[in-house]
């Protein structure tokens, strides 16, 4: 599977575009939906757009990028309503710092814990609640993409719409510290990083 990754949008937020043969799957449109649109291989067919979670930096390219492929779009269940609302996607609480608020029109597929398919794509959706209630991990063979769950040298802040510091802590020890250490882990901001450095090396929780 080849995997591109594009800090995009005003906080840099990882999108990622994974291909598997002649299909792509794109995870968190963060921004930048020209960029996003550009980089995905003309030769290949979308057939889905992921989300870790529905925070304003995730889903600022969503509309449009999710137009332009004509694809469905998919995410937890606990943030269904949250594209549309500013309050809840939190595009308000920075409008102040020059953020527009986000009234996304796009009305989700809901993903539910478990092995899927999409196309060609076989992963397992993970619940990793905390950053955010709704906050999904997709895990595939070599990989996980843990949005704002884990970063390489952090984990997700909690101080945000129903986030939640003890349930945060508990999805990374039960969901993510449980895979095998060679995993690789793509975050929603920051460089790549693998489970069993996590464990060693993240300040915030040790293995």
């Amino acid at each position: 599977m080849e995997i591109k990754v594009l800090p995009l949008g005003p906080l840099e937020t990882n999108c990622y575009i994974l291909k598997q043969e002649d299909e792509v799957l794109i995870v968190d449109p963060s921004g930048e939906a020209d960029r996003i649109i550009d980089t995905v291989p003309k030769d290949s067919r979308v057939k889905a757009i992921l989300l870790t979670h529905a925070h304003f930096d995730h889903i600022g390219a969503l509309d449009k990028v999710a137009s332009h492929f004509g694809v469905d779009t998919w995410i937890g269940i606990e943030e269904e309503d949250w594209l549309g609302d500013p309050s809840k996607n939190g595009s308000a609480k920075y409008s102040n710092m020059g953020i527009e608020a986000i009234e996304s029109s796009i009305t989700p597929e809901i993903i539910k814990p478990g092995e899927r398919e999409i196309g060609k794509f076989h992963f397992e959706a993970l619940h990793t609640p905390g950053h955010s209630p709704g906050s999904m991990s997709f895990l595939f063979q070599d990989f996980i993409i843990s949005g704002d769950v884990l970063f390489n040298g952090g984990i997700g802040r909690t101080d945000l719409y129903q986030g939640d510091h003890e349930t945060l802590i508990r999805s990374i020890r039960k969901k993510l510290y449980t895979q095998r250490n060679d995993l690789t882990v793509y975050s929603g901001h920051g460089p790549e990083t693998t489970i069993g450095s996590e464990k060693q090396t993240n300040p915030f929780i040790r293995g």
